[in-house]
C-alpha cells in the first residue's frame, strides 16, 4: 500500500520575531533558518516517518535539489519528483514568541507540474492506495479524477483555502480534511454545513481544542481532544496530523485510531521549531505517551 501525493515542495525561511509587524512596521528579527517545506513536503514527510510508504508527485527548480535530496533521506519516494526551470516555491514564515506565525508564499515550480508526470506517477498506484492534495500546486481535479478511476480513496487538505478549489473537486472526495475556519468558510460557500457535504468522511482540526470526525453516511460525530504540550512552532503541524492520518488508514487502521496517533505526532511537532525537518517519527510519537 503507497500514499500518493500530489503536492508542494517549498524552502521555508523563518524569521522569529518579537511580535508580528504591524502595518508600515519595521522590525529586526530575532534568528533566521531555512528548512525543508511546503504542505506538500510536510505531509509526505510525515507519511513516511509515521511508517507507510510515501510517493510524492510535484517539481522543483535547480535550487532546489537539496530539497529533493532532504525528501529521499527522509524516506519519501522522490522518482515523480520532477526537476523544472525556473525558480523552486517558498515560504516566507514569521513566527512570536508564543509560536504562532504568519506566512507569505511564492509557488514557483508547485505551480508547474506536468499532468503526463503526474499521470505516470499514479500508473504505479493500486485499487485501495490513498491519494492525497492540497492547494498549493496545479492539476487538483485532474489528480482527484485520476484518482477515482483507479479505485483510491481521494483524501484532500483545503489549505490553503480557496472556496472555488473546494467546490470544484467536492464530488470526487472520500475525506476532507479542514481547520475550523477553513470549514466556517466552506459553509459560507456552500450553505451546507459539514455533516451535510457530499463527501463521506469530514476532519475537522480545531487547534489546541482538538478535532472533530464527522461520517456523513452513518450521521456520526465525535471530538478527540488534543494533548496538552508546551507550544514553540505551530507550522506545519496541521500538516504532520494529516500525513499520520494518512499513513494510519494507509495500514488499515480505523478512524478513530489514525486520529489519536496523528494528534499525538502534531502535539509533538508544536514542541519543535521548523516544519518538515521536525516532524517526529512514529517511535518518537509513540514514545513520548
Amino acid at each position: 500500500m503507497a500514499v500518493f501525493n500530489l503536492g508542494s515542495v517549498n524552502a521555508d525561511l523563518f524569521y522569529r520575531l518579537p511580535h508580528m509587524p504591524a502595518p508600515g512596521e519595521t522590525l529586526a528579527a530575532l534568528s533566521h533558518d531555512r528548512g525543508l517545506g511546503g504542505k506538500g513536503a510536510n505531509m509526505s514527510v510525515a507519511v513516511a516517518r509515521a511508517g507507510a510508504r510515501a510517493v510524492h508527485i510535484g517539481a522543483v527548480g535547480p535550487d532546489g535539489v537539496w530539497m529533493r535530496e532532504r525528501l529521499e533521506r527522509y524516506g519519501v519516494d522522490v522518482a515523480h519528483l520532477a526537476l523544472h526551470e525556473g525558480p523552486s516555491g517558498h515560504a516566507v514564515i514569521y513566527l512570536d514568541p508564543e509560536g504562532e506565525n504568519s506566512i507569505v508564499i511564492f509557488p514557483g515550480t508547485n505551480r508547474q507540474i506536468a499532468e503526463t508526470d503526474m499521470t505516470a506517477a499514479l500508473d504505479a498506484a493500486q485499487s485501495g492506495d490513498i491519494a492525497v492534495f492540497q492547494n498549493e500546486t496545479n492539476l487538483q481535479r485532474a489528480f482527484a479524477e485520476t484518482a477515482r478511476a483507479k479505485g483510491l480513496t481521494v483524501a484532500y487538505a483545503a489549505a490553503p483555502f480557496e472556496a472555488a478549489a473546494v467546490q470544484e473537486v467536492l464530488d470526487l472526495l472520500d475525506l476532507l480534511v479542514m481547520n475550523r475556519i477553513e470549514a466556517e468558510q466552506l459553509q459560507a460557500a456552500t450553505g451546507l454545513a459539514p455533516e451535510k457535504l457530499p463527501v463521506r468522511q469530514v476532519v475537522i482540526t480545531l487547534g489546541a481544542e482538538g478535532c472533530r470526525w464527522i461520517d456523513t453516511v452513518s450521521g456520526e460525530s465525535r471530538d478527540f481532544p488534543a494533548p496538552k504540550v508546551q507550544v514553540v512552532d505551530t507550522t506545519g503541524a496541521g500538516d504532520t496530523f494529516t500525513g499520520y492520518l494518512m499513513a494510519g488508514l494507509d495500514r488499515g487502521e480505523d478512524m478513530a485510531t489514525a486520529i489519536t496517533l496523528a494528534q499525538r505526532a502534531a502535539a509533538l511537532k508544536v514542541t519543535r521549531a521548523g516544519t518538515a525537518d521536525a516532524i517526529p517519527t512514529r517511535d518518537e510519537v509513540l514514545a513520548a505517551g
